[in-house]
């Protein structure tokens, strides 16, 4: 059987390291609600959404669905799943449904947005 190229050979621990780096991680409430933002843009017509979010500040289901060239009802759609994951929020303002991200939908994009756009 062939080794695997992507484990170690020899067992050891920087256990000092490890130690800082396992107290530095989140609890898993945390993490779950990370990776479900994660998730959320994975797909991508809610990225873009939440990319025109990112720059808009806020906006109508209107003016999402002229901004990413999608149907109204795919954008609204997609706006409530960014919504259920926490990554965005609305309010209503007479007839009108306008969204915005939220904190942690804010710090998501940016973190994927400036993946794109790195060197």
């Amino acid at each position: 059987m062939a080794k695997d190229p992507d484990t170690c050979d020899l067992l050891c621990l920087d256990l000092p390291k490890a130690e800082r780096a396992r107290a530095a991680l989140p609890d898993a409430g945390a993490v779950e609600a990370w990776a479900a933002g994660a998730k959320a843009l994975g797909d991508p017509t809610r990225l873009a959404i939440a990319l025109a979010l990112a720059a808009s500040e806020s906006a109508c289901v209107c003016d999402l669905a002229w901004i990413v060239g999608r149907d109204e009802r795919l954008v609204s759609h997609h706006v409530r799943l960014l919504k259920a994951s926490g990554l965005a929020r609305s309010e209503r303002d007479g007839k009108m449904v306008i969204y915005e991200l939220s904190e942690r939908g804010r710090a998501l994009v940016a973190a994927v947005s400036a993946q794109a756009v790195a060197p």
